[in-house]
């Protein structure tokens, strides 16, 4: 259809167009225009900087690269964070990147370094990347591109490991973050790079309920209603007719803790939880400790099933709160 409504359009201006030299710009004109959309299209959004290797060798340390991780580096350049986590790490993985010959020197750095049975790079948009299989994901990339991309991150499975040189992830607060001074930053002249670490929370917005056997009487009966915008967590538990508000609440991948003091059965207990979460369910253990109350539990909770509304609150905020969950 493009290359028909290529040759019409040309045909038009020639016959409008007297001399040759005239129906011959006329042409290159037209097939210019109708090629603009796909040169932008491959146009690298990202210009291509190198990271330091002294701050690549950090960025693999905060995320605790090791034997078992699956690394994909996002506008991978010439290869050398997803090289050094094969070499010094035994980590697998591949880069993507849209300039040609930067995936053509990234797998020459591969073959010179012997890890080209771990590793590869693919001449790829990066938000056409599937990035499912990832256990650490690393970017050096511009603070709006990683805007867009966020809402993909948040989407990964819990306990995802990001890193990100230089820039952040706006209002998604890092878990953290650290400066490196590094000699080769800006060209060799010298300089301090950012780099910020996080880890992709659960979901778990919502009501959970479960019970616990405090005592030889009936087991009580919790309702846990929890808030989160990212990994940040508060909330309130209900047992007992009376309502109170969790303590050091702390959400890590797929890991829950909180706390809380409570009256039951008439006197004040403490309650320690620790769990992981998986979908709806939460497993873990409970610690209780009170004037007539010692001990520990297994604990599991479950999520009401109110709906992918409640389960999916955190994703879907950060998402409005950059316009791009869709």
């Amino acid at each position: 259809m493009r290359a028909a409504r290529a040759a019409r359009q040309t045909r038009i201006y020639q016959m409008h167009c007297s001399s040759g030299a005239a129906r011959f710009a006329a042409s290159v004109a037209i097939l210019t225009v109708l090629a603009a959309p796909r040169a932008l299209a491959l146009e690298p959004r990202v210009p291509y900087v190198p990271t330091p290797q002294e701050v690549v060798d950090r960025m693999l340390d905060m995320a605790k690269v090791g034997p078992n991780d699956y690394l994909i580096d996002l506008g991978s350049g010439d290869g050398r964070i997803v090289v050094t986590a094969a070499r010094k790490y035994g980590a697998r993985g591949f880069g993507v990147d849209l300039n040609p010959v930067r995936i053509q020197e990234a797998n020459d750095n591969a073959r010179r370094a012997k890890v080209i049975d771990k590793v590869a790079f693919y001449q790829r948009d990066l938000f056409e990347t599937d990035l499912d299989s990832a256990t650490v994901i690393t970017m050096y990339l511009l603070p709006q591109v990683n805007l867009e991309l966020r809402p993909k991150l948040l989407k990964l499975k819990p306990g995802t490991r990001l890193v990100s040189h230089d820039f952040d992830m706006g209002d998604w607060k890092a878990d953290t973050h650290v400066k490196v001074e590094s000699k080769e930053k800006y060209g060799g002249s010298g300089g301090s790079s950012d780099v910020y670490f996080w880890v992709v929370p659960a979901p778990v917005a919502g009501a959970w309920q479960w019970e616990l056997r405090t005592s030889g009487t009936e087991p009580a009966v919790y309702e846990l209603k929890l808030e989160q915008q990212y990994q940040a967590i508060s909330g309130t538990v209900s047992v007992g007719g009376s309502t109170v508000k969790i303590t050091n609440a702390r959400l890590r991948g797929e890991q829950i803790r909180f706390a809380f003091t409570a009256t039951i059965n008439g006197q004040a207990v403490r309650h320690e939880f620790s769990g992981r979460v998986s979908g709806d369910t939460v497993t873990g253990s409970a610690r209780l400790s009170g004037p007539r109350v010692q001990g520990q539990h297994d604990w599991l909770a479950r999520r009401s099933t109110g709906g992918a509304t409640d389960r999916d609150k955190a994703l879907r905020y950060a998402g409005f709160a950059h316009g791009e969950f869709h």
